[in-house]
């Protein structure tokens, strides 16, 4: 059962708040977007440990390396067009190199930031974190999980890549019982027929196909990758030995995304097919999030048209 719908964002904000009551040495670095990124949550909170760096990513991360140098656990902030894009490489020297504990939260990203259009649709920042050594990279799929892995992010020591979405996504984790584990996968829905492996946004999109898979007699098992980067080998092999049939989901290029890290995956140790469900090598374009979700099939019935398309 669905519950609320809340942006990721928004968790992203107030996940920092709380951890901000509790940990002195936190700090929050944002790129004039306070507002957009949500940050602006902790900038009320603990205006002293708030940076605006201006329109400077660049600038932005260098800050943050250096304070990481100094006892602080920074966590810089803006679109993932630019967090990840426009300072590739300072996050790749100036933190992944030296292995610092920079936190990168990147909100705004795929094509679900709607009317901004193609220059700040990032679908490829996870393509992009994943080729820096030793980065972590996540993506949650509702509020949950999103202040989990905050949280997680920051007891990890080390360079991690957040990555949190504009557009409200409904709730599909119980906040009493659920476990966030950076590298591990979880299991959602029990199936036989095929395995849907989702991250972020179309998790609960793809809850719902395989709703509507169900009725047409297709059982399909449904699991959430929040964990890019260390991937879950164990859960999608398993997967593919178990159903034989793999699809990967995600508002991303399929190129360079989960679908390849899956791949990769199971091209070394379960030879299995695996259709990826993503952006198709294009650019997106400028319209209301939900119908270009729609558009590119990455909601319920266009993930249940594709599925049935390659059966």
């Amino acid at each position: 059962m669905l519950g609320d719908m809340i942006a990721t964002r928004d968790s992203y904000g107030n996940a920092l708040v709380e951890l901000g009551k509790e940990h002195d040495n936190l700090v929050v670095l944002d790129a004039d977007l306070a507002e957009a990124t949500k940050t602006i949550k902790f900038r009320n909170a603990f205006p002293d440990r708030h940076i605006d760096c201006g329109i400077a990513e660049a600038n932005m991360v260098g800050i943050a390396a250096g304070m990481s140098t100094a006892g602080f656990v920074p966590f810089a902030s803006s679109f993932a067009m630019f967090a990840a894009g426009r300072a590739f490489e300072q996050v790749r020297n100036a933190v992944g190199y030296p292995k610092l504990n920079v936190k990168i939260g990147a909100t705004h990203a795929g094509i679900s930031v709607g009317e901004d259009g193609a220059t700040h649709q990032c679908n490829e920042d996870i393509a992009l974190m994943r080729t820096i050594p030793g980065m972590v990279v996540i993506n949650p799929a509702d509020d949950v999980e999103a202040r989990a892995a905050v949280k997680a992010a920051y007891e990890y020591y080390g360079p991690c890549y957040l990555r949190f979405g504009r557009l409200a996504v409904p709730t599909i984790n119980d906040e009493a019982t659920y476990k966030f584990e950076i590298g591990k996968g979880v299991e959602l829905r029990k199936g036989t027929d095929l395995t849907i492996i989702a991250t972020g946004l179309p998790v609960s999109e793809s809850l719902k196909a395989a709703e509507m898979l169900e009725a047409d007699g297709i059982s399909a098992q449904v699991i959430n990758i929040h964990t890019i980067k260390p991937l879950d080998e164990d859960i999608v092999v398993a997967a593919a030995k178990a159903t034989g049939k793999i699809f990967t989901v995600e508002e991303h290029s399929i190129i360079g995304g989960l679908g390849s890290a899956v791949a990769e995956v199971l091209a070394e140790k379960c030879p299995t097919k695996v259709t990826r469900i993503g952006v198709k090598d294009v650019y997106g374009e400028s319209g209301p999030a939900k119908e270009l979700l729609k558009k590119y099939e990455l909601d319920a019935e266009g993930i249940y048209k594709q599925v049935k398309a390659s059966l």
